[in-house]
């Protein structure tokens, strides 16, 4: 499944420029830090992916 890594790599970087526009526009910590946290996430489950470790 080449796609779904590839998707949650772009979703990943998506959403961590997110964090930079909310944090650039002072949005609540709390909504920068979950945006943070699933933007890491999306690009670790895309990278552990693509390593063979998690399918």
């Amino acid at each position: 499944m080449n796609g779904l890594n590839t998707i949650l790599i772009v979703l990943g970087l998506f959403l961590a420029g997110g964090v930079y526009s909310f944090k650039k526009q002072q949005m609540p910590t709390s909504v920068v830090v979950l945006l943070a946290i699933a933007s890491a996430m999306c690009l670790a489950a895309g990278v552990l992916r693509i390593q063979g470790i998690w399918e």
